[in-house]
C-alpha cells in the first residue's frame, strides 16, 4: 500500500478533523480547570485535622488513581442511568475526566504545600501577617512554582487522555479521525494527521509551560547567579 500524500494534505485541512481538534483543546482546558478546583479542595481535606475529611479525601484519591480513567468514563456513562441518573456524552466526558484529574492534582498540590519550609509560616506569623496575607504573599507563589512542572505534565497527559472519550461517542479528535478514515479508506494518512495535531497541541503547551516557568523563577535567577559568582570568587581566592 502506497502512502497517499494528497489524502494526507486533504485530511490536514479537513473541517471535521479541525472541529475535533478544537473539541480536544476546550475539553482539556475545561477538565484541567475543574480538576484544579477539585484538587485544591481534596488537598485541603487531605491535610485537615478532621479524620472524616482526611479519610474521605484519601478514599477518593485511592479509588480514582487506582482505576483506569476509561473504566471510570464507562461506569459514569452506562452505570449511572441504572440508578436514574442519565448524563449526555459531553457531560460524561467533562465530569469523568475532571474527577480523575482532581485526584492526581490533589497529590501534586499537597506535595507542593509540604515543600514550603515550616519556618516561613512561623516567621510570617511572628511578623503579624494574617492567614490570607500569609497564603497570598508567601505560600501560594512558592506552591505555584513547585507544582507548575508536574501540573504542566499532567495537562500534557490530559490532552492525550481526552481521546478515551471517543469510547462514549464524544466527537473529539480521535473519533473524528476514525470516522474520516472509514469514509475515505485512507486510514494511515488520516491517523498521521491526528498524530500531527496531538503533537502540535502538546508542543504549544510545552512552550507556554516553559514561558510560565521562566516568569515564576525570574526572582530566583539573580540569587543563583550571585551564588555562582561567589563560588567562583571563592575558588579564585
Amino acid at each position: 500500500m502506497n502512502f497517499d500524500w494528497g489524502a494526507l494534505f486533504d485530511a490536514l485541512v479537513n473541517v471535521r478533523l479541525l472541529e475535533g481538534a478544537w473539541t480536544t483543546v476546550w475539553l482539556s482546558v475545561l477538565c484541567m480547570a475543574f480538576g484544579l478546583v477539585g484538587g485544591v479542595l481534596l488537598a485541603a481535606m487531605r491535610g485537615s485535622s478532621f479524620v472524616l475529611f482526611s479519610g474521605l479525601a484519601r478514599l477518593y484519591i485511592w479509588v480514582f488513581r487506582g482505576t483506569p480513567v476509561l473504566v471510570q468514563l464507562i461506569v459514569i456513562f452506562t452505570g449511572l442511568p441504572q440508578i436514574g441518573i442519565t448524563l449526555g456524552v459531553v457531560a460524561t466526558a467533562i465530569i469523568g475526566l475532571s474527577l480523575n484529574e482532581a485526584a492526581y492534582q490533589a497529590e501534586i498540590i499537597r506535595s507542593g504545600y509540604q515543600a514550603v519550609s515550616r519556618g516561613q509560616f512561623e516567621a510570617s506569623r511572628a511578623l503579624g501577617m494574617t492567614e490570607p496575607v500569609l497564603f497570598g504573599r508567601i505560600i501560594a507563589p512558592q506552591v505555584a512554582r513547585v507544582t507548575l512542572l508536574p501540573l504542566g505534565n499532567q495537562f500534557n497527559s490530559l490532552i492525550k487522555a481526552t481521546s478515551l472519550a471517543s469510547v462514549i461517542s464524544m466527537d473529539e479528535l480521535l473519533r473524528r479521525t476514525q470516522q474520516l478514515g472509514q469514509l475515505t479508506f485512507h486510514v494511515l494518512e488520516t491517523f498521521t494527521v491526528a498524530a500531527l495535531y496531538y503533537l502540535l497541541m502538546t508542543t504549544v503547551w510545552g512552550w507556554a509551560q516553559n514561558a510560565m516557568e521562566q516568569r515564576l523563577n525570574r526572582h530566583t535567577r539573580p540569587v543563583r547567579a550571585d551564588r555562582k559568582n561567589r563560588t567562583v570568587m571563592a575558588d579564585v581566592a
